[in-house]
């Protein structure tokens, strides 16, 4: 594997073909951080995992995916993200964020999410 985060563009394929949980295993490494408004840090790639299904389970179908905007840099990568999605209560949510990540190895070590919480 490689350093360079160029693999941005992989990650983002599996997340619009649905694949999210596949991409936690493929791209995050073991001792990943993440970090949201919402949800503050959470340490670990099991952790993580854990608290993505969490939100996956929560979906009932996703509408919308785009990365209209994506950077990459020495070890760095971010992107611009429009979803749209209803959850299982019926709601329909959207959410427009930016993404930060650093990768070592091939793999994400930190990611963080920027993004209104009001």
């Amino acid at each position: 594997m490689t350093d360079h985060p160029v693999r941005i563009h992989e990650l983002l394929d599996y997340v619009r073909n649905g694949r999210i949980m596949d991409a936690m295993q493929e791209f995050y490494a073991d001792n990943v951080v993440m970090e949201e408004p919402a949800y503050g840090r959470t340490v670990g790639l099991a952790a993580n995992l854990e608290r993505e299904q969490k939100f996956v389970d929560s979906v009932a179908a996703f509408k919308t995916f785009e990365a209209p905007a994506v950077a990459v840099g020495d070890g760095v990568s971010s992107y611009e993200n429009v979803m749209d999605w209803t959850d299982t209560d019926g709601n329909d949510i959207h959410v427009e964020q930016v993404a930060v990540q650093r990768w070592e190895g091939g793999k994400i070590v930190h990611e963080r999410f920027y993004y209104a919480t009001s």
